[in-house]
């Protein structure tokens, strides 16, 4: 990265840090979980960008070494997504195997293991529940035979 246009992202951080304090008090950030995106790289790119000094360029290199960083990072970011979305596949396409089955199960409940058939398999947001004998909201996990 270029000097100056880390000398200008360090003077804007100290201009926003010196702003009164009620005004920081009343505003949300903008990037409550902390976490950089795409379109964070981008705007940090143009920024340097636009403060580079005009007789002095980032070279070639740095740029083209800046874009395929840039790239790599989406690429497993894309993989990353990707493989979220198979394991859920996963997870629901095995409680849908289960329908039918006898199982044992440690209740949520009491602790204990309990036996019983598995009626329907439920799917949600945050991933796939088990009907057992009349029992709704068994996740797959508790299942500790299955025959």
């Amino acid at each position: 990265m270029n000097t100056t246009a880390t000398a200008a992202s360090s003077a804007t951080a100290t201009a926003a840090t010196s702003a009164p304090a009620s005004a920081a008090s009343t505003r949300t950030p903008e990037n409550p979980s902390a976490q950089l995106g795409k379109d964070d790289f981008l705007k940090l790119m143009v920024a340097q960008l636009q403060a580079q000094n005009p007789l002095e360029p980032t070279s070639d290199t740095e740029y083209i070494a800046e874009l395929a960083q840039f790239s790599q990072l989406e690429q497993t970011s894309n993989i990353a997504q990707s493989s979220e979305a198979s394991v859920g596949d996963q997870r629901i396409a095995q409680a849908v195997q289960l329908i039918g089955h006898k199982v044992s199960y440690l209740s949520p409940s009491t602790g204990e293991t309990v036996e019983g058939s598995v009626q329907s398999a439920e799917i949600s947001p945050t991933g796939a529940t088990l009907t057992v004998n009349g029992e709704s909201g068994v996740e797959p996990s508790r299942i500790t035979e299955v025959a």
